[in-house]
Protein backbone atom coordinates (compact mmCIF):
# COMPACT_ATOMS: atom_id res chain seq x y z
CA UNK A 1 0.00 0.00 0.00
CA UNK A 2 1.46 3.47 -0.96
CA UNK A 3 1.92 6.10 1.63
CA UNK A 4 -0.08 8.17 0.79
CA UNK A 5 -3.21 5.62 0.55
CA UNK A 6 -1.89 4.75 4.25
CA UNK A 7 -2.05 8.14 5.35
CA UNK A 8 -5.73 9.27 3.82
CA UNK A 9 -7.14 5.95 5.17
CA UNK A 10 -5.47 6.95 8.50
CA UNK A 11 -6.81 10.24 8.18
CA UNK A 12 -10.89 8.72 7.52
CA UNK A 13 -10.52 6.01 10.29
CA UNK A 14 -9.36 9.10 13.17
CA UNK A 15 -11.93 11.13 11.92
CA UNK A 16 -14.24 8.40 12.43
CA UNK A 17 -13.01 7.73 15.87
CA UNK A 18 -13.17 11.04 17.08
CA UNK A 19 -16.68 11.54 16.17
CA UNK A 20 -17.95 9.49 19.33
CA UNK A 21 -15.29 11.00 21.50
CA UNK A 22 -16.10 14.52 20.24
CA UNK A 23 -19.80 14.41 21.00
CA UNK A 24 -18.58 12.81 24.49
CA UNK A 25 -16.24 15.60 25.16
CA UNK A 26 -18.74 18.16 24.05
CA UNK A 27 -21.48 16.88 25.92
CA UNK A 28 -19.21 16.69 29.16
CA UNK A 29 -18.28 20.28 28.45
CA UNK A 30 -21.33 21.65 28.62
CA UNK A 31 -22.42 19.82 32.01
CA UNK A 32 -19.61 20.75 34.03
CA UNK A 33 -19.10 24.34 32.21
CA UNK A 34 -20.92 26.11 35.09
CA UNK A 35 -19.91 24.10 37.69
CA UNK A 36 -17.34 25.07 40.27
CA UNK A 37 -13.78 24.34 40.34
CA UNK A 38 -14.01 20.89 42.95
CA UNK A 39 -16.86 19.44 40.44
CA UNK A 40 -14.42 19.87 37.37
CA UNK A 41 -11.63 17.98 38.88
CA UNK A 42 -13.62 15.50 40.06
CA UNK A 43 -14.74 14.82 37.05
CA UNK A 44 -11.30 15.02 35.82
CA UNK A 45 -10.55 12.17 38.28
CA UNK A 46 -12.64 9.87 37.47
CA UNK A 47 -10.91 7.11 35.11
CA UNK A 48 -13.52 6.94 32.77
CA UNK A 49 -12.97 10.77 31.77
CA UNK A 50 -9.18 10.25 32.41
CA UNK A 51 -9.18 7.25 29.61
CA UNK A 52 -11.22 9.17 27.13
CA UNK A 53 -9.67 12.91 27.40
CA UNK A 54 -6.54 10.94 26.66
CA UNK A 55 -7.94 9.20 23.64
CA UNK A 56 -9.45 12.05 22.28
CA UNK A 57 -6.22 14.04 22.80
CA UNK A 58 -3.97 11.19 20.95
CA UNK A 59 -6.56 11.19 18.35
CA UNK A 60 -6.99 15.12 18.00
CA UNK A 61 -3.22 15.48 18.14
CA UNK A 62 -2.82 12.67 15.35
CA UNK A 63 -5.51 13.43 12.82
CA UNK A 64 -4.53 17.32 13.16
CA UNK A 65 -0.71 16.47 12.87
CA UNK A 66 -1.81 14.40 9.29
CA UNK A 67 -3.72 17.21 8.58
CA UNK A 68 -1.32 19.77 8.49
CA UNK A 69 1.07 17.38 7.07
CA UNK A 70 -1.03 17.72 3.58
CA UNK A 71 -0.82 21.11 3.97
CA UNK A 72 2.91 21.02 4.03
CA UNK A 73 2.94 18.02 1.06
CA UNK A 74 0.85 21.08 -1.01
CA UNK A 75 2.59 24.56 -0.47
CA UNK A 76 6.18 23.85 0.42
CA UNK A 77 8.58 23.17 -2.38
CA UNK A 78 11.39 22.82 -0.60
CA UNK A 79 12.01 19.09 0.01
CA UNK A 80 14.10 20.08 3.08
CA UNK A 81 11.82 22.80 4.66
CA UNK A 82 8.96 20.58 4.38
CA UNK A 83 11.11 17.38 6.08
CA UNK A 84 11.62 19.88 9.08
CA UNK A 85 8.44 21.48 9.28
CA UNK A 86 6.83 17.50 9.25
CA UNK A 87 9.71 16.55 11.50
CA UNK A 88 8.66 19.55 14.21
CA UNK A 89 4.61 19.33 13.64
CA UNK A 90 5.31 15.01 14.45
CA UNK A 91 7.51 16.19 17.48
CA UNK A 92 4.47 18.57 19.07
CA UNK A 93 2.25 15.75 18.07
CA UNK A 94 3.69 14.04 20.69
CA UNK A 95 5.19 16.27 23.07
CA UNK A 96 1.77 18.36 23.54
CA UNK A 97 -0.55 15.07 23.77
CA UNK A 98 1.83 13.41 26.01
CA UNK A 99 2.66 16.76 28.49
CA UNK A 100 -1.28 17.32 29.08
CA UNK A 101 -2.02 13.34 29.80
CA UNK A 102 0.81 13.39 32.53
CA UNK A 103 -0.78 16.64 33.90
CA UNK A 104 -4.20 15.10 34.03
CA UNK A 105 -3.03 11.99 35.20
CA UNK A 106 -1.33 13.99 38.21
CA UNK A 107 -4.48 16.10 39.23
CA UNK A 108 -5.69 16.20 42.65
Amino acid sequence: MKSVTKKWLFLKISSLILIPLMLWFILNFVSIYDNDYQSVISFLNSKTSKLLVSIFLIFSYFFSALSISEVFEDYIHDENIKNAANKALNLFAIILPLFTIIILFNLN
